[in-house]
């Protein structure tokens, strides 16, 4: 088991987030901490968002979590291995 850091930045949030939070819940066993940041201004929500997580699981799994998520237009993922 590796631990392992994600970073997911979606674009046009409102509209490709809901299919993000699909994939995270289905994978939420291996996401141990996740932290959601966007700007917030008085007038308008940001449209670019950006999730880190810290994942516990095998390089398959994690491997499949990005597939998963790289398949969704508008959302890009790196991660590192620590």
């Amino acid at each position: 088991m590796q631990t392992t850091i994600m970073a997911i930045s979606i674009d046009s949030r409102n509209i490709h987030a809901p299919e993000v939070q699909t994939i995270l819940t289905k994978y939420g066993c291996i996401i141990k901490t996740r932290l959601g940041l966007h700007e917030v201004q008085t007038e308008t929500c940001s449209q670019v968002g950006l999730i880190l997580l810290h994942i516990c699981s095998d390089s398959s799994e994690i491997e499949s979590l990005e597939k998963e998520l790289t398949e969704v237009k508008g959302v890009n993922v790196k991660h590192m291995i620590l």
